[in-house]
Parts: structure tokens; C-alpha cells; sequence
């Protein structure tokens, strides 16, 4: 085995860590800089602050047409949206007939596609962007490529029109979901390794993916409209492929750091973040260790205004103690109402704990605890980091305890709210913004196209199309949530929050790509005289909706422009 690039990579995260309170190259830079740059917990561009709402949509490259294109762009626009979140990557492991494909990955061996079905496309998106003011966060691999079962009985929908390659979601179009355009797993399967986290410490794999990553950073260095460089879509030592028993949050960290200091030496000009769902672990060995300063004492907030995070790191004794404190006004409001539900026993009279539940060491869980290999705080510590980042998906992770005192839904959106401000602080700790780079939440008319990230299997659709589910929230819930939690990130002082995902109807289909016919428009083909062509039937299709598109919803996107409004005056 080669040992030369392992001293190599040692030495220069020694020399990081050691220089981890240096500012990165992309802050404080001049003022009148087009380039989005930070400083100290704000973003910086063209001389003015920069606060935004954003939303996210991977399939933007995938579009048939450049007027689909701006289109999107166009309606994004108007609801006074700044950032958007998409997929710089789309690996396959055969060329497809049709769609788009930027990356082939196969036996051990990668080839880029350059042409106009490849990374031409990016730079269309790139290039609208920048002509509506728009800004780009290009995410460059994604933590979750399933795989179906192969053997499925369950014949593919509308087989004939699609261009089915082996090992991509059967039922839907390639592309359609979000977890079907590559990423980590592809790498490892394709180099012929076995653990996930190998992607992260394989050097073979670390080089194909630089050199991938180089592609596309030396493309857009002086492009404006690039918000930043997201390394990875969520990325943890675990995806549908297990990890090994040697993975922990250093793996995760120090692949952060090689990576980013790769991207720094290419593009000195633009942001580089990380992706990261955002979990914490508090009793974790640090690669970047926190040094703050002693914090000058807080202003008070102007009228209407709530006080910001502060500047220190989050501990789970905070955690626990602001959780109870939430659970004790429950029980009052509760109490108030005649509702209250009681969970221990009754002696004389009084309410008391169970020996059992006495007993129980109260647990952070596995947001908090370092078991997805995940130190987000360590990460946004890196220097070449720009910002912090964070996302939050309650139909696929738990972020706290339901309470019995409050509906469901409610104890999602107070979770949620407390995931909020709990990253606001861990970022203002580290002394530099913070996003909030995907939210969502299920509603019961979009439970059935519900497919989880690490799946391929939408686990709500019922046979029967006319048949009603009850899982997810009402669309009343969820606008509730939204503002809710919108209103506590702008409170919180996030500096971008990015709703997932955008919803685009009236897209130009054709048969195996992502959009594909689904809604007939204008008129049947009618029998042609001789010598006479047939009147063409033309098709349109909506944008992917994996569970969390705006499509059919009267109420996101009015709170997103809300939001936008609230957010720019902050």
C-alpha cells in the first residue's frame, strides 16, 4: 500500500488545525466585491448585507428545454427568492439513451460528459441564473443512492418510455428523485469496495472525486452567480451501503477539510460549504477546536426584535434543560385547557414518576449524539468552510421527543423550532453564518409520491389510486409550521433559509427523461387525409415531487415570499 498520500493528507490537516482561527481567503473581502463573501456572521456581496429565502431544486440541469429553464428561474424570481440549491452532479454507471448525464462512473474508471446533455447544461442554469439575479449553491454528491430490488415482480410504470438503466428506481424516471442521480454509494460500488465511508478514505475514490470536483469548480471561478460550493448533500459514515466499525466524525471532518482545501486552491473566489444535516455531538473529539474570544456583552434588541443566538457552544445539559422547560409549559397550557396526560402514577392524590421512568438517563438521541459520524460544529470550524449548514426533515429524522400534551404536528413544528435556534447558536459560536440549507414537511395530498431520501419505495402510495392515506400533515399544519419556523430562523438570525422543494408545472415532456408525458394539452392526433400529417399532440409534465413539492400547494410559496420580504428587512 502507498502511504505517501495518507503523511501527506496527516500533515496538512495538522497544519489546518493548527492556523483554524486564520480567516478563510473568502472572508472580509473588499466591499465592492459580485463574488458573496462573509463577514464575521454575515454574508457580503456587491457592498451590501446579504439575508435571503431560497428554495431547492435538484432537477433544474435535467429540463428539456432552456425556456423550461427560464421559466423556473423566472417564477422563483418573482416571489422575491435569491438562492437556489441544486445538483451539480449526475453519475450513472451506463450511459442512458436519453436525459441528461454529467459523469459516467464504471469498473473503477470515470468519464465526464462535457457535451450538451452534460455539464453544458450546468452552465445554462448558471447563466440564466446570473441574467435574473439569482444565486447558485452547487452541491457536488449526494450521501444516498439506493438501489432497488432487481428481482421486483412489480412490472416499471410506463416501461416502454422510459430508458431504465440497471440499478436506478424502476417505477419512476431516472433523475426523478432526488437519491437517483449517483453519488458516494455509485463510487463505491464501482471501484468494488464494500463500506460507505470508504468513499471518504478510499484514496483511488478521493482522487476520481477531486478530479470530478475540479471539472466543475474550474467552470464557474468567475461566475458571480455561484453562492458556494456545497460539498455534499448530507453526508455521514452510514448510506444504504453500511459502515464500518472504524468510521466516527473524524473521518467525516478530515474529508471535509482535504476537499475544501482542494476546491480553495482551484477558486479563490467564491464560498465553500458543507452540507451536513446539521447533527451535533457534544462530547466528541475535536479536529477544529472552538477558541472564542470572551463575547462583548449582548445589545438589547430593538423594538420587535428577538434577542440573538449567543456566541456559546451548545451543551446537552442546555439541550435537555430547554426541552423540559417546553414540556413544563405544555403541561400547563394543557393543565388549562382540561387536557392534560398524565404520564406517571397516582399516589395520595398527586401525580408522581415511575421507579422506571426515574431510572432512565435522559438522551440527547441521534441528532445529538454523534452516531451518524457527524460533528457538524467541528465542520463549519474548518477554515475553508464559509458557513454553517444545516437541514430539517422530520418525516425521516427525529430531532426530540413527542410530547403528549400537544398534537403531533405541534410537537414537530416546537421540535423543529428548537433545532432552529440550537443552530443558530452553534454557528454563532463559530463565529460565521448559518443556513438552513432544506426544510420540509409531508402533507397527506403529497404522502403517496412521499419517497424517503434512503429509499426507492414510496411507502404511503396505495394501490389503489383513488384510495386516501392519513399519514402527514394537514395543509393548514403545515403552512402553520412553516411560518413558524420561518419566523424563528429570521429571529434566530439565519442568514439563508432554503424551503425543499420547488414545485413547476407546465414543463415540456418527452419520453425518457426526468420529465416525462404525463398531462395531454391541446388536441388528439386526428386521421390525416393523403399527403396530410396528423395534428401533433402536444405533452406537458410537472417537476419531480418526491413528498415535499410546492406543486398544488395555495400556501408555501405565498409564505416563502412572506418570508422574503421579513427576511431582507431584518
Amino acid at each position: 500500500m502507498n502511504f505517501l498520500p495518507w503523511v501527506s493528507l496527516f500533515f496538512s490537516i495538522l497544519w489546518a488545525s493548527t492556523v483554524a482561527a486564520i480567516p478563510s481567503p473568502t472572508t472580509d473581502k473588499r466591499a465592492s466585491s459580485p463574488f458573496v463573501s462573509t463577514s464575521g456572521p454575515g454574508f457580503v456581496v456587491n457592498g451590501s448585507s446579504l439575508k435571503y429565502i431560497g428554495t431547492n431544486a435538484y432537477w433544474l440541469p435535467t429540463l428539456n428545454t432552456n425556456e423550461d429553464i427560464w421559466n423556473t428561474l423566472t417564477n422563483i424570481s418573482a416571489l422575491g427568492i435569491k438562492v437556489i440549491r441544486l445538483w451539480a452532479f449526475n453519475d450513472v454507471d451506463t450511459i442512458p439513451v436519453n436525459g441528461t448525464w454529467f459523469q459516467l462512473v464504471q469498473n473503477g474508471t470515470v468519464t465526464v460528459n462535457n457535451g450538451p446533455n452534460g455539464l453544458q447544461k450546468l452552465d445554462t442554469v448558471i447563466q440564466m441564473a446570473e441574467q435574473q439575479g439569482l444565486y447558485v449553491i452547487l452541491s457536488l454528491t449526494n450521501n444516498w443512492y439506493p438501489l432497488p430490488l432487481l428481482n421486483s415482480t412489480v412490472p416499471p410504470i410506463n416501461s416502454t418510455l422510459f430508458d431504465v438503466t440497471p440499478g436506478t428506481n424502476n417505477t419512476l424516471p431516472r433523475n426523478y428523485l432526488s437519491n437517483n442521480y449517483g453519488g458516494m454509494d455509485l463510487y463505491v460500488r464501482q471501484f468494488g469496495l464494500q463500506t460507505h465511508d470508504e468513499f471518504y478514505t478510499d484514496p483511488t475514490i478521493l482522487t476520481s472525486f477531486m478530479n470530478y470536483t475540479t471539472q466543475v469548480v474550474s467552470r464557474y471561478v468567475n461566475s458571480p452567480s455561484v453562492f458556494s460550493y456545497e460539498l455534499a448533500n448530507d453526508p455521514r459514515c452510514n448510506s444504504t451501503l453500511a459502515a464500518s466499525a472504524t468510521c466516527t466524525t473524524e473521518t467525516i471532518t478530515t474529508w471535509h477539510a482535504t476537499v475544501a482545501t482542494h476546491i480553495r486552491s482551484i477558486d479563490p473566489n467564491h464560498l465553500i460549504s458543507s452540507g451536513v444535516g446539521g447533527y451535533l455531538c457534544t462530547n466528541c473529539p475535536k479536529l477544529y477546536p472552538l477558541t472564542p474570544a470572551p463575547a462583548p456583552p449582548a445589545a438589547s434588541p430593538a423594538p420587535g426584535k428577538k434577542k440573538r443566538s449567543q456566541a456559546k457552544p451548545i451543551t446537552k445539559e442546555q439541550i435537555l434543560r430547554e426541552r423540559s422547560e417546553t414540556r413544563r409549559r405544555n403541561r400547563v397550557a394543557a393543565k388549562r385547557a382540561g387536557t392534560l396526560v398524565e404520564d406517571g402514577v397516582r399516589v395520595r392524590g398527586r401525580w408522581v414518576s415511575t421507579a422506571t421512568k426515574r431510572q432512565q438517563t435522559p438522551t440527547l438521541g441521534s441528532a445529538y449524539d454523534g452516531s451518524y459520524g457527524v460533528d457538524s460544529q467541528d465542520i463549519s470550524n474548518i477554515p475553508d468552510i464559509g458557513f454553517s449548514s444545516f437541514q430539517l426533515f422530520p418525516d425521516q429524522q427525529s430531532y426530540g421527543p413527542d410530547d403528549p400534551n400537544v398534537a403531533p404536528w405541534q410537537s414537530i413544528e416546537q421540535n423543529g423550532a428548537q433545532w432552529i435556534t440550537t443552530q443558530a447558536q452553534s454557528a454563532a459560536a463559530v463565529g460565521k453564518p448559518s443556513i438552513l440549507t432544506g426544510f420540509g414537511l409531508v402533507t397527506q395530498s403529497n404522502a403517496p409520491s412521499f419517497v424517503p431520501f434512503n429509499s426507492t419505495v414510496a411507502p404511503f402510495a396505495a394501490d389503489d389510486p383513488s384510495a386516501s392515506t392519513t399519514y402527514g400533515v394537514t395543509s393548514q399544519q403545515q403552512a402553520d409550521t412553516y411560518t413558524s419556523w420561518l419566523n424563528t430562523g429570521i429571529a434566530a438570525g439565519l442568514n439563508g433559509i432554503i424551503q425543499y422543494q420547488w414545485g413547476q408545472s407546465n414543463l415540456t415532456a418527452e419520453p425518457g427523461t426526468t420529465i416525462s408525458p404525463s398531462t395531454t394539452t391541446g388536441e388528439a392526433p386526428t386521421p390525416s387525409s393523403p399527403g396530410q400529417a396528423p395534428t401533433p399532440q402536444q405533452t406537458t409534465g410537472q417537476s419531480p415531487n418526491d413528498g415535499y413539492s410546492t406543486t398544488g400547494s395555495t400556501t408555501v410559496q405565498p409564505i416563502l415570499g412572506t418570508a422574503a420580504q421579513a427576511i431582507a428587512a431584518d
